[in-house]
């Protein structure tokens, strides 16, 4: 259960019902997902948030899919199941496969194993990976 209510249209404040709105504009789409109808009990958390996500996410030098396949990986290495569900599912609205997401996933679950195998071990940073002087 949410620590705070999932708020319908009824009970947005004027100030999350207009970062609401621009939501919808922004996507083109009537529908509202919970993450943005809780962030809605805080007003300036909404607005600042769905501003900060909306210029990270815009295009740029990467690619939509890119950047919502990178978004797919960090909430797996995080633990953010809805995170991991609804970036999942909006890399498939942007046309990422089936074998897509299966190499995602072997890439993260390898990056997370050798990640904390260098970790453990302490392996020192190869000189060649350092920024030059």
């Amino acid at each position: 259960m949410s620590v705070w209510p999932v708020l319908e249209d009824s009970e947005l404040s004027p100030r999350a019902a207009a970062v609401i709105a621009d939501i919808r504009a922004t996507r083109n789409t009537d529908f509202i997902n919970n993450f943005w109808r809780v962030l809605a009990n805080d007003p300036a958390l909404l607005e600042r948030t769905w501003a900060s996500l909306k210029e990270v996410m815009a295009p740029g030098a990467l690619d939509p899919l890119v950047k919502e396949m990178l978004y797919v990986a960090v909430s797996i290495a995080n633990g953010c199941e809805y995170c991991i569900r609804s970036h999942t599912t909006a890399a498939r609205a942007k046309g990422m496969s089936e074998a897509q997401l299966g190499e995602l996933l072997a890439v993260v679950g390898m990056a997370s194993e050798t990640n904390r195998l260098a970790t453990g071990l302490q392996v020192p940073v190869d000189d060649a990976f350092l920024p030059k002087k």
